[in-house]
Formats: structure tokens, sequence, C-alpha cells
């Protein structure tokens, strides 16, 4: 089997493969970018405060995560090919949903827009499992979430573009066009079906057992967290900043710049995943969430100061993205091949659990205080994965290859 890297030209993009799998990945991410600085805006303008936008979130992202645990048993009826274009189908409609701009619409968009993400997300990462050798993960994941990084460095500041030049509907009109390319795309690709009985299909299990044998195993409860916390501090850049913009008095536009430029970090993934591979995973994660830990409460402790704060937004973006050179190699390298299918449906419910949990805590926090409260916590947050980190096996990642 060729790998990755081999595969890694234009000619690739039609054929399945690891070229082809990220442009699906690239094109999700462009249709929730583009979206991703406008609709806590939104949100923000119906509600009219942080701490009732939390909420919303927080009861969303529940409603959100309950439809994506339905994801492994609709793969079995409908298959990863019908499910891939099922997601992307929930981004088109979440995105008239939000167009429409009254909250009664806004709570169906956003659980549709979490269903589609983790729907093409899920059978996106079987198929990965199934076309990249294992040992080419480590030099894959960094690929990977360079791509889906431009997605999210070019999105939200077109987003807040588009807003500003052509009104309310044309950054949705675009995002929709987004997951309708991917639909077309995935179409023509024409990927086989999964060769053989458990490589591709979610088996007919009890959800219950293997949640339980996926939390009984230390290295995959270890990865799961340590991806709640990266999916944690990246929903809190996406959803508080542009938040925080405007109430700083920055403005909207400002604030998606930011955005913008705070997930230009991305670019730097490749850097981190060959330093990963030198100093092994377990160091980079460490490094990563530490750095980021201490940036982000700087963004708590110079609050008052917004283009300071600015200024820290942007490096502690810096900062986490170390963590994403490692993305899901402590959890790709951990997980049994036996169990790929099983697994992963619970792996992946690691954004939505972040989606869940942190606007919780922020709902919460922003009772009693105000809006930099929410850095705090989260740089809080990011020291403690910082020392999880620590028990990640110390030489997973690290490139063994004879020069």
């Amino acid at each position: 089997m060729p790998t990755f890297i081999d595969r890694l030209d234009i000619s690739a993009l039609a054929r399945p493969g690891g070229p082809a799998f990220v442009l699906i990945l690239a094109l999700d991410s462009l249709a929730r970018a583009t979206v991703s600085a406008i609709v806590p805006l939104q949100a923000y303008d119906l509600l009219g405060s942080a701490q009732l936008v939390s909420i919303l979130y927080f009861l969303t992202a529940s409603a959100g995560l309950l439809c994506s645990l339905s994801v492994p048993w609709l793969v079995i009826r409908l298959r990863r090919r019908w499910m891939l274009m099922l997601g992307s189908a929930c981004l088109v409609i979440s995105a008239a949903l939000f167009s429409t701009y009254n909250l009664t619409a806004f709570v169906p968009a956003m659980v549709l827009q979490m269903f589609g993400a983790s729907s093409v997300m899920i059978c996106v990462n079987l198929y990965i499992m199934e076309h990249i050798l294992r040992r080419e993960l480590t030099r894959f994941e960094p690929v990977r979430t360079l791509f889906m990084g431009a997605g999210w460095m070019i999105g939200p500041a077109l987003g807040v573009y588009l807003h500003s030049r052509g009104g309310n509907l044309l950054p949705y009109v675009v995002s929709g066009a987004f997951a309708m390319i991917n639909i077309v795309y995935f179409w023509l690709l024409r990927v086989p079906r999964a060769q053989g009985s458990l490589a591709g299909a979610v088996p007919q299990t009890n959800p219950v057992k293997f949640v339980r044998r996926f939390f009984g195993q230390p290295r995959l409860t270890l990865a799961w967290m340590l991806s709640v916390g990266r999916a944690g501090w990246w929903g809190m850049f996406y959803v508080y900043v542009p938040i925080y913009a405007v109430a700083s008095g920055l403005g909207a536009e400002t604030g998606g710049l930011i955005v913008s430029a705070g997930a230009s970090a991305l670019y730097t993934v490749m850097l981190w995943g060959w330093l990963g591979r030198k100093i092994g995973i377990r160091s980079l994660l460490v490094i990563g969430y530490g750095v980021s830990a201490l940036l982000t409460i700087a963004i708590g402790v110079s609050a008052g100061h917004p283009w300071l704060a600015a200024g820290f937004v942007i490096a502690a973006a810096l900062g986490i993205s170390i963590t994403d050179g490692a993305g899901n190699v402590p959890f790709l390298r951990a997980v049994h091949p036996l169990e790929r299918a099983e697994m992963t449906a619970v792996y992946t419910t690691y954004r939505d659990s972040a989606r869940v949990t942190m606007p919780a805590l922020y709902s919460l926090l922003l009772l009693a205080f105000p809006l930099p409260a929410v850095f705090f916590s989260s740089g809080a947050i990011m020291l403690i994965l910082a020392g999880f980190a620590r028990y990640v096996p110390k030489s997973l990642g690290r490139d063994r290859r004879k020069h």
C-alpha cells in the first residue's frame, strides 16, 4: 500500500485516499468557519449578555450531543457514504436557519450544525483508519490539521467581511455553498465500501458496552480527555473572543480579524508535528498545554487593555496549536484495530462533550464574575491538562526511521 506522503499530489484528489479526505475536511471546516464569528455575535445580539449566550450554547450542545450519539447507529443503516453526505446536508440546512436571524430557528440550526460536524468527522476518521498506514499517522495528522486550519483561518474573517458588506444573508449562503461542494465532491469521489466486516461499519453492539470498554483503557481515556480540553479551548476562542471584541469596544470586524489571525497559528502544525517526531508526543503536549495555559490566563489579566489582550489571544492560539501538532495521534496509536469503529464512535464525542461542559462552566462563572473569568478558567484547565499529558507514553510519535 502506498503511503500518504507518496500520494500527496494533485491527481490523488481524484481518488479515495489521504489527500481526498483532507480536502473533504477542509471544505467542511470552511462551511462551519465562515459563520463561526457571526453565530456567537448573533446569539449575543438576540440575548444581550454573554451569560445567556453560555446557557444557550450549553442547551443546544446538550441536544447536539444526544443527536451525535445516534451517528454510529445511523452509519449501520445508511452506510458511511450516505451518512457523510447527510452530515454535509445538515450544514446546508443549518446555514439556512441561521440566516433567518431569530431565536426560534437558532436552536435547531445549532443542533443540526453539531450533528452534521459529528457525522462528517466520524465517517472521515473511519475512512482514514482504513486508508492510512498506522506508521504514517504521525505525518498525516499535521497535514490534516494544516488544511483544516486553513478553513478556520480564512472563514471567520471572510464571514465577518461578507456580513459587513452583503448583510446577514450572504455569509450563510457562502457557508451552505461550501457544504454543497463537499457533497458533490464526495459523490464524484466514489469511495468504495469498507474492505472487511469490521473496518468501516459500526457493529450493532450495545453502546453502553463499548463506552465502558473505551473508558476502561487508560490510554484511550487520556487521549479523550486531552482532546476535550483542546476542543474546549478552541470553542472558547471562537465564541468568546468575538464577544469580548464587541464588549471591549474593538468591534465585530476587528473581532473577526483577531479570530482569523489566531486561527492562522494552525499553519505551524507541520513544525510541531516534526518536533513531536523528534522529542516525542508527550513532551510536545506538555509544552503546548503549558504555554497555552499561561498565555490564556494573560488574556484575562490584560482584559482592561483590549489591544494587549488581543495580542495575548493570538499568542495563546499559537500555544494551543502546538497540541494540534499531535492531533489525534494518541488515540489513533492506542486504539486496537478490531475496535476502531466502536472506539472511534466514543472518541469523537470529545467535540460535543467540550461544547456541553465548557459553556456550562462559563455560564456558572458569568453569574458572579465578568467576561475575563472565561479566560482565567480556560487557562487553569489547560494547566491541569499539561499535568495529565505527562502520562502519555514517552516514546509515542517518535520517528524511528533510519536515515
